[in-house]
């Protein structure tokens, strides 16, 4: 049985007080923008007027995909594992943002088609050596799709204990956008080719190949069309890991940063099975992935920023944590009209 999760808005009885604090701060009501909807945001999370960040952390979750196979990606199986490694030796894009911005990094081996035993950096969660090919069967079993939703709430607990209370999630796993853009249709509705980008650098005609074994797919499944079964079928060990591990983090009042196209999508399957999930959801960037920002609208996320990223990792997340951190300091920081001799201007 698929574990539940006890997830709930935020109580918004402290509300007034800090739309109160926010707006008698030294500044022009609502001139700080987005920061103050963020300050607003954070300390409704942690019910408090006083919030703060603390050791955040990126959970990067890799795995590789059946779908593979049928050439809807330019990159080979082994760079997933690959990858993996290079993470645990730093050097990657998500190592120097890590870096830069004092994030912590666990690399979880979700369902990589290749033996880490024994490596030091890499958590074994490793479900299988990979998902199956959802063109001819579902990717997953339920079973496993439970053992991900366990697993991903499991490492979330784990930096809990750490002392964190912001979590980034990334993924690496080649083929994964193709399980992310049949997600995306069927949670959406949208149309099925508005889904379907390049991926790690698809030329015309491979965007046009991938469209049509997905496609493919969707004809051939057969399945109830829950939220859970469309998950198993079309999904990947690491995408219903970072499910488990969103659902975990909501439950404990965490601020969750989004990364980009892929985590959208979790976040957008998250919500189908929890709407409040969204509740603690910060989205750090428009991604350059096609389609993302039609998930974006169909979330009703605001993304703070818009760099033309397509790395994934969790990489746009981190890179807009920096903007939490203003809009904190903003909140902590600044001094109230109340306390000086400033007169309150609009």
């Amino acid at each position: 049985m698929v574990r539940s999760f006890q997830i709930e808005a935020p109580n918004e009885q402290i509300k007034p007080l800090i739309i109160d604090k926010i707006d008698n701060l030294t500044k022009p009501k609502g001139s700080l923008g987005t920061l103050e909807e963020i300050a607003l945001q954070v300390a409704l999370i942690q019910q408090t007027l006083e919030p703060e960040l603390r050791k955040p952390q990126n959970i990067l979750f890799a795995a590789d995909h059946g779908i593979l196979e049928e050439g809807v990606s330019p990159t080979p199986r082994e760079v997933t594992w690959q990858q993996v490694l290079h993470y645990t030796r730093g050097g990657a894009g998500v190592n120097v943002f890590c870096e830069q911005h004092g994030f912590g990094l666990k690399v979880v081996d979700a369902g990589v088609d290749y033996d880490f035993q024994g490596h030091p950096g890499v958590i074994d969660m490793k479900v299988r050596r990979g998902t199956r090919n959802f063109l001819y069967e579902a990717a997953m079993t339920r079973e496993e799709l439970e053992r991900c939703m366990e697993r991903g709430a499991e490492i979330v607990c784990q930096c809990i204990d750490e002392g964190s209370n912001v979590l980034s999630f990334g993924e690496m796993g080649a083929g994964n956008t193709s399980a992310a853009s049949l997600w995306m249709h069927l949670f959406t509705g949208i149309p099925l080719e508005k889904c379907v980008g390049a991926g790690s650098g698809l030329n015309k005609v491979g965007v046009q190949h991938k469209l049509e074994v997905l496609q493919q797919a969707l004809n051939n499944y057969k399945g109830n069309g829950s939220v859970l079964d469309i998950m198993a079928y079309f999904g990947g060990y690491e995408l219903v890991m970072a499910v488990g591990a969103m659902l975990q983090a909501a439950e404990k009042h965490l601020i969750i940063l989004v990364d980009g196209f892929l985590m959208t999508a979790c976040m957008l399957a998250a919500s189908k099975l929890y709407p409040h999930v969204t509740d603690y959801a910060i989205y750090g960037h428009c991604g350059d992935e096609s389609g993302h920002r039609m998930m974006l609208d169909a979330l009703g996320a605001k993304p703070l920023l818009s760099l033309g990223m397509r790395l994934g990792e969790g990489t746009g997340a981190i890179v807009a944590y920096p903007i939490l951190q203003s809009a904190l300091c903003m909140l902590n920081g600044m001094e109230s009209f109340k306390k000086t001799e400033v007169t309150k201007y609009f």
